[in-house]
């Protein structure tokens, strides 16, 4: 497992490939190929945090630009099974303590934010499809609205993604980006293979300071889930498990 954060008050971070483990170490039940070792392994990082894995909450994540708030009343969904996850849902946010929210990825962008000054924490997955969807911003939307967030308080981790040098797409995606009408800067075509290549991590960045949030403010992982050994990428092997990007406060 890797830190975002870790101090007295809040912990974020993400568990990673690892051979020596059960489905090395995968945490997803969708794509289990045994859903009592992806157990094993939440219990783990669990334990590690040093709470129940009851307190865990997991989504049905669909690529949709759906954000939820998470009270203790969903304390547990998603966490056993995902028969009772929170449905159709990419984006999570809490004001209560020791509730771990969850999101899974292998190639999709993970972003990770907290307001210290709002009590609040929150996890984002955003696949290509949802950064089209600017689910991103949305979420940080959501809260300036609905919580009084303000965009100078936030503080934003954009995890480990598919680097733009592995995520090449047609002219179909290329074109959704561009819509964006600020995406430009992190797109590139290759003619010798005729594809494009797209930054999704920095346009997720670009996202969040649309909103405001201070460049200062957010840390943006260098790391390819592609050519990292520790990585799951969907991408490189459509069977493979998902990282685990949690935050938790307390």
């Amino acid at each position: 497992m890797n830190w975002y954060y870790k101090d007295e008050t809040l912990r974020a971070g993400f568990t990673t490939k690892d051979s020596t483990l059960a489905e090395q170490n995968n945490t997803a039940l969708h794509v289990a190929k045994d859903e009592a070792a992806v157990r094993t392994n939440r219990e783990a990082l669990a334990k590690e945090l040093n709470l129940p894995l009851a307190n865990f909450v997991c989504a049905n994540q669909t690529h949709s630009a759906n954000v939820v708030k998470i009270t203790s009343e969903h304390k547990g969904r998603g966490a056993f099974t995902n028969d009772d996850a929170i449905a159709d849902t990419d984006a999570m946010y809490t004001c209560e303590d020791n509730i771990v929210l969850c999101t899974f990825t292998a190639d999709c962008v993970p972003v990770i934010f907290y307001d210290r000054t709002k009590h609040l924490i929150g996890v984002i997955h955003s696949g290509w499809q949802g950064t089209v969807k600017e689910i991103t911003r949305h979420t940080l939307n959501t809260i300036m609205a609905d919580e009084q967030c303000n965009p100078a308080d936030i503080v934003i981790h954009i995890g480990a993604a598919l680097s733009q040098d592995k995520f090449e797409v047609d002219a179909d995606v290329y074109h959704k980006f561009k819509a964006l009408g600020y995406a430009e800067d992190f797109m590139y075509f290759n003619e010798p293979t005729g594809k494009y290549h797209i930054d999704n991590q920095r346009t997720v960045k670009k996202q969040c300071e649309l909103v405001g949030v201070p460049t200062a403010n957010i840390v943006l992982a260098n790391a390819c889930t592609f050519k990292d050994e520790d990585g799951f990428s969907y991408r490189e092997d459509r069977s493979c498990g998902r990282h685990l990007h949690f935050i938790v406060q307390n």
